[in-house]
């Protein structure tokens, strides 16, 4: 079996439900890291190092990988990923920086199950199950409870609020392109996740200019933040992404439900924030709508069709070449 074959089958070798953990876990803490970065240094300024460093110091292992890929197919994921990073983290990070809560921004974010399966039913005329709007409703719910202590109405103009909302309507669309996006028209996960971080890093200078300059600040609070935030992004977007050919847009954006709850519990070992019971109610009935949701989403193959076993078919299929 060759070194590209390998690379091909490692992921699709781990259990679906283990990578949505690992997703939950990864992307939970990049909110932390957000915490930490915000007394360090303007937040877009770090999210401009990280993504810069990440192209620089990746260029050699990601630029062979992109070398022969069409510019039509470039052109595609380009896009994705200005509305998957840099839409999603522009409009909470500045909806954050001009004055809307951070626990307000955070739920806002936190529609994104419900976004991408509106999108999914009123543009690509997608059908779900009553039993999975029943589940992502649950699901909703359980993020209402957790978050409830945190949530504020802040002194902002109105029109700032919507740009949390616009950012998770970004990831949204993002999600159902790159699930529509057939596999011989894909990019290996180093090669995607370094093109999209190369081509948000011109709007990411573009707002951190407004705010500073975008020299790096000299501590090593504003180290560690650019650290924290490249492993947990990258981490984060390349669970997603794998979880998103394994699975249906609507089922991995569900299990970000959970993320709220273990931000909490990030938050409380590291900053010494209380946890309460209803934070604990919430997580239980967040589980219960995930759970429907599993229940009544199919997994399916990169082309979009259903599988029943899908493991076993792209590794066959990996294993053909």
């Amino acid at each position: 079996m060759s070194a590209q074959q390998t690379a091909r089958l490692w992921p699709i070798a781990i259990p679906l439900l283990l990578l949505e953990a690992a997703l939950v876990v990864i992307w939970s803490s990049g909110f932390i890291g957000a915490r930490f970065t915000i007394e360090h240094a303007p937040a877009m300024l770090v999210v401009f190092w990280r993504s810069l460093l990440f192209v620089l110091l990746l260029a050699p292992w990601a630029l062979p990988r992109l070398r022969h890929t069409s510019p039509a197919t470039l052109l595609r994921h380009a896009g994705i990923g200005l509305l998957a990073m840099g839409g999603y983290l522009a409009g909470v990070v500045q909806g954050i920086a001009l004055g809307v809560p951070a626990g307000l921004a955070a739920l806002l974010a936190d529609l994104l199950p419900i976004g991408v399966a509106l999108l999914g039913v009123l543009v690509f005329q997608q059908r779900l199950g009553w039993r999975t709007w029943l589940g992502l409703l649950i699901g909703l719910t359980g993020v209402v409870l957790v978050t409830s202590d945190a949530l504020a109405w802040g002194d902002a103009p109105l029109w700032v609020y919507g740009l949390p909302l616009l950012g998770m309507f970004s990831l949204a669309i993002a999600t159902l392109w790159q699930k529509r996006t057939k596999a011989t028209a894909s990019l290996d996960l180093l090669g995607n996740l370094w093109l999209q971080c190369c081509i948000c890093c011109v709007p990411f200078a573009l707002l951190a200019a407004m705010d500073s300059s975008l020299m790096p600040v000299p501590s090593g609070g504003f180290a560690l933040s650019v650290l924290w935030t490249s492993i947990s992004t990258m981490g984060g977007y390349g669970l997603y992404w794998l979880c998103l050919k394994r699975s249906t847009p609507t089922r991995v954006a569900s299990v970000l439900y959970l993320s709220p709850a273990l931000t909490l519990v990030w938050a409380w070992a590291m900053f010494g924030e209380p946890l309460s019971w209803l934070m604990g109610l919430g997580t239980v009935i967040s589980g219960l709508g995930i759970w429907l949701v599993i229940r009544n989403e199919p997994r399916q193959n990169d082309d979009g069709r259903a599988s029943a076993n899908p493991s076993s078919t792209t590794v066959k299929a990996a294993c053909r070449g």
